[in-house]
């Protein structure tokens, strides 16, 4: 069933899956198999599972600076995570006695999709203010379209798209002068962007050390390099995270209470998170982020060396984008996908997504020789991009 997917296993793909080697994804999938069967529903049935849970959310928090009181929990992915954090926002504010209808979640333009998903299905409205010339989140720009309907506003670290990690300190300013929920979607880089900083990685302040961020996400299975699906949530104060939780007695089976979106919570994603973390460790860690940004680097370098082509922005972790002057880069991007190669596209500017994990060491001098003959194909051909978004989309 597999033989037209992506080869992720060849270090093929720059996007979906985090590559980190065989031992690790042999730790994930051995410690996800010994709980696959067990329910995170349950912590009186299965109190290591609740062990667990607890000790990788007291790792998160080690690393994303916690203060005394914080708290969190593990979701099911990125999406689950933010869903979380925009409801206990909602939640929290109709509490004190806001009207939340219509109510608005203030992002840039770089932001993740799933603050539009969650506010879809909490019936609020997602806005998207355009980002600075540096491709990040445009500070003034979002304090002026701040309205008596805003809820959150929500800074990444990094976004997706340009793998830049916005203004956090500047953001949290125009929150705490608003009185507003600010989120920090790092589930690209909360596990990572500790690691690099380790490392002597120069980057801007993102985490709970800077005053006025209340919540954020950051995923294991991106960086963390667990098994699908486990990020976490997490929130500056108990107090704040009791607005996310689902509790009732209302029906003739007894109480129920659910920290976060899901019933049923898959065993296996929380012991393999455990299982990883521990596996790694700093050191571990450490090495793994070395063998990203130091292969991102030569990326960038050599990408930025050909004539016609440039990335974008000044990326320091594991992401990065990468456009053309001359020539449209998805007609590009499509003479790759040919040769195996399968990444992401940014839409504006049009641009090669790249999201990189250590196996990309490997082959990174195979794809810039690639790149090369894609890139004179399509010189030569004058070939259009239709036919590549046309697959793309």
């Amino acid at each position: 069933m597999g033989q037209n997917d992506a080869n992720w296993r060849g270090a093929r793909t720059a996007v979906y899956v985090f590559n980190p080697g065989e031992d690790v994804m042999r730790v994930a999938k051995d410690a996800y198999a010994m709980y696959q069967s067990e329910n995170g529903l349950g912590p009186l049935a299965f109190p290591s599972l609740k062990r667990m849970e607890d000790e990788v959310v007291g790792i998160g928090l080690g690393l994303l600076n916690g203060p005394e009181g914080a708290c969190g929990n593990m979701t099911s992915g990125g999406s689950e995570s933010i869903l979380m954090a925009v409801k206990a926002c909602r939640d929290q504010a109709a509490a004190s006695g806001r009207d939340v209808s219509a109510g608005e979640v203030l992002l840039p333009e770089s932001a993740h999709l799933a603050f539009d998903k969650a506010a879809g299905y909490l019936g609020l409205r997602a806005l998207r203010v355009p980002v600075a010339d540096d491709l990040r989140a445009n500070v003034a720009a979002m304090a002026e379209a701040v309205s008596e309907r805003t809820l959150m506003i929500v800074g990444s670290a990094p976004c997706f798209p340009y793998g830049l990690i916005d203004p956090i300190e500047a953001l949290a300013e125009l929150a705490r002068k608003r009185g507003l929920w600010l989120h920090v979607d790092a589930c690209v880089g909360g596990y990572f962007a500790p690691f690099a900083r380790m490392n002597g990685i120069d980057l801007p302040a993102f985490d709970f050390a800077v005053p006025g961020v209340a919540s954020i996400s950051a995923d294991l299975h991106k960086y963390g390099y667990t098994a699908k699906g486990a990020s976490t949530i997490f929130h500056r104060s108990e107090e704040q995270r009791a607005f996310q939780i689902f509790e009732s007695s209302d029906w003739p089976a007894g109480h129920m209470s659910t920290p976060t979106a899901a019933g049923t919570r898959p065993g296996g994603a929380i012991a393999s998170a455990w299982a990883v973390l521990h596996y790694l460790g700093v050191a571990g860690y450490r090495d793994k982020v070395r063998m990203v940004t130091d292969t991102r680097e030569k990326l960038m370098h050599a990408i930025d060396a050909i004539d016609g082509l440039r990335t974008f922005g000044d990326p320091k972790l594991g992401l990065f984008s990468f456009g053309a002057d001359d020539i449209d880069i998805f007609a590009v991007y499509g003479r790759l996908l040919k040769r195996g190669w399968f990444s992401g596209l940014v839409t504006e500017p049009r641009a090669i997504h790249m999201m990189l994990s250590p196996a990309h060491a490997e082959v990174a001098d195979d794809y810039i020789a690639d790149l090369e003959q894609a890139l004179a194909e399509v010189r030569s051909t004058g070939e259009s991009a239709s036919t590549t978004e046309a697959r793309y989309a």
